[in-house]
Parts: C-alpha cells; structure tokens; sequence
C-alpha cells in the first residue's frame, strides 16, 4: 500500500485515518481488540484500532448505544476511504451507554 497524497509517512497516514474515523458522530474510540492485538506499531508508540495492511485497512471502534451499526460502520468507512488506496472494514467491536450531562 502507498500512502495516501496527503500523507507524507505512515504515521501521519495511521494518524489521519484515526482522526478520520473518531470524527464521525457515534464513535465513542477506536479499539484494539479482545486481547490488544489490533493496532498500527511506530517507532515509539502505537495506534490502537487502526490496522493498515497491505491489502486492507482494519478500523476497530467502541461506538454509542443507540447508534445505527450499519449506518456508522458506511459512515466510518466513507470517511477513511479517501485516505488509504484499498478497501477499507470497520468493526464494532465494543457499544458503551451514552454520556448524560451528569456525568
């Protein structure tokens, strides 16, 4: 896989792809998985949720309680698609109550 034009290494490209995805209304965070195991590795750190293989991008995501599932995995995937040249496959892998003003 290339980077994206706009992208300049891979971890502006992992970066932009999270920013991209937790920017959808609905998504509560990315999320690595059942046991961690879901994430882009940089040196020094590491983007839980996004995975960027060579033929695929993995979006993991906790999302709201009450959103439309389907609507927010097409709406996730719209959003990172213009970033990455291949097919993009989000997973809700956690849903979480939603936030009250009390909290």
């Amino acid at each position: 896989m290339s980077p994206a034009p706009d992208a300049d290494t891979p971890d502006e490209l992992a970066d932009q792809v999270a920013a991209a995805a937790l920017a959808v209304p609905g998504v509560h965070g990315l999320h690595a998985g059942s046991f961690g195991e879901v994430g882009t590795y940089l040196p020094g750190r590491r983007v839980a949720g996004i995975r960027l293989a060579g033929d695929l991008t993995e979006v993991h995501l906790a999302v709201v309680m009450g959103s439309p599932i389907p609507d927010l995995a097409a709406a996730v995937a719209t959003a990172v698609s213009p970033l990455v040249d291949t097919p993009v496959q989000v997973f809700v892998e956690d849903v979480v109550p939603a936030r009250t003003d009390q909290e």
